[in-house]
């Protein structure tokens, strides 16, 4: 029986389950090191499923820290017709890859 969880983190949410390996926003950590994600909104188990309202009480993801990573190159272009004006801005952002090592549902 596979536990799942959908958990928020960064203003994202994922589905997470043992042994995924997700990219999330930022995460204070360094390679090796336990982070623990308490913003659970739904925990699924076979057929026993929670709903948090907003979230689940006691439950929580705990991940290992891979790496922190940086994401493909985002490029964007600003242009005034007629006014001889071209701005080209580029942007990598910042990621934490996490491999999920546990999911604790609550109450």
């Amino acid at each position: 029986m596979e536990r799942y969880a959908i958990v928020q983190t960064g203003s994202k949410q994922f589905k997470v389950q043992e042994g995924d390996v997700i990219d999330v926003e930022l995460v204070p950590g360094e390679q090796g090191k336990t982070v623990k994600f308490e913003e659970v909104l739904f925990v699924g188990a076979g057929e026993k499923t929670v709903i948090g309202i907003p979230t689940v009480k006691g439950a929580y993801v705990t991940a290992e820290v891979i790496d922190q990573v940086r994401g493909p190159k985002v490029i964007s272009y600003k242009y005034k017709q007629r006014k001889n004006y071209r701005r080209k801005v580029g942007h990598r952002q910042n990621y934490t890859r996490v491999k999920i090592t546990g999911v604790q549902h609550g109450t």
